[in-house]
């Protein structure tokens, strides 16, 4: 799990200058999304991570990372993976141009606008990274990890119930997922007593 890059890492919580009201905009719109078409394997694996034990949630979260990075297309695919080395060496600037070619080139690949949300976050880009984030949903409303970035854009901003509200939806979906356990932790108190 260490190679992957997720949202929080690239994402430092800071305080944004975009105001509140455009992340509970897009909590609502991610929370209110038609569920999107899955294959029958997905399904699966989603129903089994769920319930799954820390060793197997290992084995099939890779699985369907696998699922999700694959566009369809070899020559998207290189794209993306040229994106996450570019992030992988902290070259922001040069992952958001192989992503934006990806973008251009396969709207309908959720894994392109999740992965230029964290690039654009990593350059401190919010409006971008939370139109992508918003995006990225839109077409897979199942990946956690997307999901999780909201959360971390929306305690960024210091929308801490919608925050604790998309890890509680993490949690549910991949409950051993790698940062979901600390990132509610630092939450509860906040939120305890308010009404989600």
């Amino acid at each position: 799990m260490a190679h992957r890059v997720t949202l929080i890492n690239v994402m430092s919580i800071r305080h944004t200058n975009l105001k509140g009201t455009v992340a509970a905009g897009l909590l609502i719109v991610m929370f209110s999304l038609p569920l999107a078409a899955q294959t029958a394997e997905e399904q699966g694996l989603l129903a089994d991570l769920a319930q799954a034990d820390p060793d197997a949630a290992i084995r099939i979260d890779r699985e369907l990372q696998a699922i999700w990075s694959k566009s369809g297309s070899s020559s998207m695919d290189l794209l993306l993976r040229r994106g996450r080395e570019a992030m992988e060496a902290g070259e922001t600037r040069v992952a958001i141009e192989h992503l934006t070619a990806l973008t251009d080139h396969a709207p309908d690949f959720a894994e392109g606008w999740h992965l230029r949300a964290q690039a654009y976050y990593g350059a401190d880009l919010y409006g971008p990274a939370v139109a992508d984030l918003e995006r990225a949903l839109a077409l897979n409303p199942h990946n956690y990890d997307a999901i999780f970035g909201l959360g971390a854009v929306l305690e960024s901003f210091g929308d801490h119930a919608g925050a604790f509200e998309a890890y509680s939806r993490v949690k549910a979906m991949h409950p051993h997922h790698e940062d979901v356990d600390s990132a509610l932790a630092r939450l509860e108190s906040r939120v305890s007593g308010t009404s989600l």
